[in-house]
C-alpha cells in the first residue's frame, strides 16, 4: 500500500533540489521523473508552490503533484530555442517596492518600471518609501529631508491608486505598519541597493534582513537561471523573498503599443484620442498630450511612459 501524500509549501530551490515545509516539519525533496518533462518550456516548480510530497523512509521526501497557482511573477527568458517562463515566486499576494527618499535620491524611472511590470502582471504593488529622514548618514541631517519633503517626492503615486507608507527604521516610523503589510502574505520586495531593506526586515525580525541579503547576492549573480530561491518564515505569518532579478527584467516581451495600458492615468485617455494607433508623441488630437499639457498628468510619468516605449526598444 503506498504511503499518503503531504501538502506542503515550496520555500527554497537549490541546484535540483526543493525545500518543502509541511504541517509534519520540513522535508528536502526532488521533483518526480514526470514532472521534469514539461522544464523545456519553464520552471515546473518555484518557490510558493503548493505541492503534494511522498516522504521516504530516510525523510528525504519526493514532490508528486503541484496545485494550480493562484499567480505567479514571470521573467520571460528569450533562449535560442524559444522563450523560457522562469517563476521567480508562484502564489505571489504583492510586491513592496522599497525606495528611499534620500540617500539614494529615488529613481522615480526604476520605480514607474516597477509599477508597469505588477500592472502588466496582475500583482497588487506596494510603495514603501523608506528613511524618511536620513539617519544613517547623521542626525544634523534632519534640516535636509522629513515628512513632508518625502510626501512631495512621492505623492503622485497615491493619486494613481499606489499607496504608500513611510518608514524610517531610525525613527521607529511606521514599522508597526510594514509589518502589517507584509504578515500573513506572500511578498517579494524589489528596490535599488542601498535603500534600507535589510534593516526594515531586522527591525520586524531579528535577522531577517541578513538572512535575505545573502540569499539575494547570490541570486543577483545568476545570469538566465538563479542560483538559490527562497521564501524566508515571518515569525507573525507569511512569506517574505527580495527580488533582485526584477531590477534587470526587460520588457522586451511588451508590445509598444499595449504599454499605456499599464499606466493607470493614461489607459482611460487613449480612447479620447483622435487616431486608433497613436503614439502619444505628436499626433493632432492626442488626449495624452493634451492631459500632459494641463497638468493632469505628471510629466514625469509621461517621461516614464516615452522612454520605456521607445528607449528601451531600441
Amino acid at each position: 500500500m503506498n504511503a499518503p501524500l503531504v501538502s506542503g509549501w515550496v520555500t527554497r530551490l537549490s541546484s535540483g533540489f526543493y525545500t518543502v515545509e509541511t504541517a509534519q516539519g520540513v522535508v528536502t525533496c526532488q521533483m518526480r521523473g514526470r514532472l521534469k518533462r514539461g522544464r523545456g518550456a519553464g520552471d515546473v516548480i518555484s518557490v510558493g508552490d503548493q505541492v503534494e510530497i511522498l516522504v521516504n523512509q530516510d525523510g528525504t521526501g519526493r514532490i508528486d503533484e503541484i496545485h494550480p497557482r493562484v499567480r505567479a511573477l514571470v521573467r520571460m527568458d528569450p533562449r535560442p530555442r524559444g522563450q523560457y517562463r522562469q517563476i521567480m515566486i508562484a502564489n505571489i499576494d504583492q510586491i513592496v517596492l522599497v525606495f528611499a527618499c534620500a540617500d539614494p535620491f529615488p529613481n522615480l524611472r526604476m520605480l514607474d518600471r516597477f509599477l508597469v511590470i505588477a500592472e502588466k502582471q496582475g500583482i497588487p504593488a506596494q510603495i514603501v518609501a523608506n528613511k524618511v529622514i536620513p539617519a544613517q548618514i547623521v542626525a544634523n541631517k534632519v534640516d535636509l529631508t522629513g515628512l513632508k519633503d518625502a510626501r512631495e517626492i512621492f505623492g503622485i503615486y497615491p493619486k494613481l491608486g499606489y499607496p504608500v507608507l513611510y518608514t524610517s527604521v531610525q525613527e521607529k516610523r511606521g514599522l508597526d505598519k510594514f509589518q502589517a503589510l507584509i504578515q500573513g502574505r506572500i511578498s517579494g520586495l524589489a528596490g535599488p541597493s542601498g535603500v534600507g531593506k535589510s534593516s526594515l526586515l531586522n527591525a520586524i525580525q531579528p535577522e531577517l534582513g541578513l538572512a535575505v541579503r545573502e540569499v539575494s547576492e547570490l541570486t543577483a549573480k545568476g545570469k538566465h537561471t538563479t542560483n538559490v530561491r527562497q521564501l524566508f518564515a515571518l515569525t507573525s505569518g507569511g512569506y517574505v523573498a527580495d527580488l533582485p532579478g526584477l531590477r534587470s527584467l526587460a520588457l522586451w516581451d511588451t508590445q509598444p503599443e499595449e504599454l499605456d495600458g499599464y499606466f493607470p492615468e493614461l489607459r482611460d485617455l487613449v480612447m479620447e484620442c483622435q487616431f486608433n494607433d497613436c503614439t502619444h508623441t505628436d499626433e493632432p488630437g492626442c488626449a495624452v498630450v493634451a492631459a500632459v499639457e494641463a497638468g493632469t498628468v505628471e510629466v514625469s510619468r509621461y517621461d516614464s511612459y516615452l522612454r520605456m516605449r521607445y528607449k528601451d526598444s531600441e
